[in-house]
């Protein structure tokens, strides 16, 4: 084990115990992966949601071998005090890690590197690392999931997974939580969050490499045929050589994969090479594959995260005779979990009582339907996306109605900052890009920096939402030494590269949090944003409004903006009564049509339309007593996305 390791604090909520379980289930998981990993590398608080909590309030059998420390909320971290819990914070205070997901995963990252003999810690995190990485909220906020005209493949893909995300971060321990406390009356059905999660575990599995185990298991099908085959009569002979081979002793070729994993076996093992004829069958014939574990073949955090809150359901359901029979996956699942080498030993610690499964198991009435992450609300309303045309007709319409892209002056057009005076780690040059890249990029913060010069005064705090490296919260904690400025990025990577600028520059009225923007609820005078993807700018908004903020924020991939559940489009009633939803579709469509290597009219036409769409934020945003204007960048070949809005609040 490595020496040396930086002591960091973990802060968990507490609301109150029940059965063998703390409160917030958040907190339970947590406790349940650090007993899992044997990770003793955290200083834990508990940190009471009711301030009349005792310090006897937790019976120390839920906490197995873990020291815990009780702290009030008010003798936290002022950094954590901004931010939801979990929270994880090294000692100096600067840099904090919230959200469940984002805590669970540098717990893992933290282990590993303490002891990279734990590699089936590592595992947990999945292919590329990238288990319940994506964001829970943001993307969330584009989980429609539908595909416009010209929209990227891969975007689908980050929908679904950041969907996953939320599903196992907050809509399972919600669900859950809220079916605990219900009176009986109000628990009779079974929470959709969980019928969810059963559809599924019923969807076919997409892993890395599946082509060469789904192969695999079309060799062990046709094995276990060949092997049934003296046994059965014509009739049956005859279906098994149609290749409609329905089932297939256990233990199953995904069972074999997986757990040989978990044994830190080569999967390629579990099997034999496949024969000629199984390598010249088509991909579209082969046979899917079936869930072992909750994202597919191998443990994953995932598993970490449902499995208490799972278990918790279940016991409560049995305690009050309910039925599982429509949960003959989930039932199925939480019996495999248990097998994995540590779960057991990891729920002792936490004194989890286990179900006895085979009590459980029970065949199901009716196949479950097919997994849909999307709620119904959205479906009805995204049924006719599939769009085809331009944008005129939707311009036409507004113009008709007195309504077209709107300008304000830019109240500084030459402001700029003395590039060469400042220290190089300031500078955006700093990072991986090139020249031309660099000075862009300086043109893009003369334009951000010189708007909140103009609304800030000392003491403030200035938040830079989806800050990314810190290119532009960087420059303002080095040109306002009185204001506190706070960085906001989900990717830690990033947030890692800015701290490292800044402690390169001896900052000391800059802090740093890894979360997604839900996750963070301080106070502040002035939110920032460059270039906030899609409904990211959107949610800054609501954080500034909120907050009674001013802000000065730069849009992006306005392709991106769909309906969700937290937003809807048209935002403005203005916009709203003259456009519907499929009409603003298309203005966002077009206003993503502005790169420079794109013809000069088609460019205006997108510059328009990335006009109306921020025009429609800033009438929304007036609605909440705030001035808008909607500005254009100068110069505007800084960016093709030169679109600035400043708000303040009335």
């Amino acid at each position: 084990m490595k020496d040396s390791v930086v002591e960091e604090h973990l802060y968990l909520a507490f609301s109150h115990q029940y059965r063998d379980s703390i409160f917030p289930l958040h907190t339970s998981i947590s406790l349940f992966l650090l007993s899992y990993c044997d990770c003793k590398l955290f200083k834990i608080f508990l940190v009471p949601t009711d301030e009349d909590v005792g310090d006897q309030c937790v019976t120390n059998n839920l906490l197995g071998d873990l020291e815990v420390h009780l702290i009030s909320r008010c003798q936290l971290p002022v950094v954590v005090q901004s931010c939801s819990l979990p929270a994880v914070v090294v000692k100096d205070g600067k840099f904090c890690r919230a959200g469940l997901s984002v805590v669970l995963r540098h717990i893992i990252q933290k282990t590993y590197e303490a002891d990279p003999a734990k590699k089936d810690v590592l595992e947990l995190l999945g292919f590329k690392k990238t288990c319940l990485k994506a964001c829970a909220e943001a993307h969330v906020n584009s989980s429609s999931f539908m595909e416009f005209v010209d929209c990227s493949p891969q975007l689908t893909v980050i929908l679904d997974v950041s969907q996953w995300t939320r599903l196992c971060e907050i809509s399972i321990p919600l669900a859950v939580e809220r079916f605990l406390t219900a009176s009986p009356e109000h628990c009779q059905s079974i929470p959709p969050e969980i019928l969810q999660l059963e559809r599924k575990l019923g969807e076919p599995v997409r892993v890395h490499n599946d082509d060469k185990i789904r192969r695999q298991k079309l060799q062990q099908q046709k094995a276990s045929a060949k092997a049934a085959v003296p046994l059965l009569g014509k009739e049956a002979t005859e279906e098994l050589k149609a290749g409609e081979v329905h089932e297939h002793p256990l233990p199953s070729l995904e069972l074999s994969v997986a757990f040989s994993k978990l044994l830190v076996q080569e999967a390629s093992e579990a099997v034999n090479r496949e024969a000629p004829p199984i390598r010249r069958t088509k991909t579209s014939d082969l046979p899917l594959l079936d869930h072992i574990f909750a994202e597919g073949l191998y443990f994953t955090v995932a598993d970490i995260v449902l499995w208490p809150c799972i278990h918790q359901f279940l016991v409560s359901s049995k305690k009050q005779g309910k039925n599982l029979v429509n949960l003959p996956l989930i039932s199925t699942w939480y019996r495999r979990v248990q097998e994995v080498p540590g779960v057991k030993k990891a729920a002792a610690k936490c004194n989890m009582e286990l179900l006895q499964l085979p009590e459980l198991v029970c065949a199901p009435e009716e196949q479950p339907q097919k997994f849909s992450s999307v709620p119904d609300e959205l479906e009805e309303e995204n049924e006719d996306s599939h769009f085809i045309g331009g944008p005129r007709p939707t311009m036409t319409k507004l113009m008709e109605n007195g309504i077209e892209a709107k300008f304000s002056p830019h109240p500084c057009p030459n402001w700029t900052l003395d590039w060469t005076s400042l220290p190089s780690a300031v500078s955006p040059g700093e990072g991986k890009m090139s020249r031309d890249r660099a000075l862009r990029k300086q043109q893009q913060l003369n334009n951000l920096v010189a708007m909140v010069t103009k609304l800030a005064k000392p003491g403030d705090v200035i938040v830079d939402f989806c800050s990314g490296g810190g290119h532009v919260g960087i420059v303002l904690a080095h040109m306002m030494p009185s204001c506190q400025v706070v960085l906001i990025e989900n990717k830690e990577l990033s947030l890692i590269r800015a701290k490292d600028r800044s402690d390169e520059l001896g900052l000391n009225n800059i802090w740093f949090i890894q979360a997604n923007l839900d996750y963070f609820n301080g106070t502040f005078n002035i939110g920032v944003a460059l270039h906030a993807c899609g409904v990211a700018t959107d949610m800054v908004l609501e954080h500034c409004i909120r907050a009674r903020a001013a802000f000065v924020i730069s849009p992006c991939c306005y392709g991106f903006i769909q309906n969700t559940l937290k937003f809807k489009y048209p935002r403005s009633h203005q916009f709203k009564e003259i456009l519907s939803y499929k009409e603003h579709m298309i203005l966002c469509r077009f206003a993503d049509q502005t790169a420079v290597q794109l013809p000069p009219e088609r460019r205006l036409i997108g510059k328009q339309c990335m006009g109306l769409v921020d025009l429609d934020r800033a009438w929304a945003a007036e609605e909440q007593s705030y001035s808008v204007q909607v500005i254009s960048m100068e110069p505007e070949s800084c960016s093709p996305k030169n679109n600035m809005f400043v708000g303040t609040p009335a």
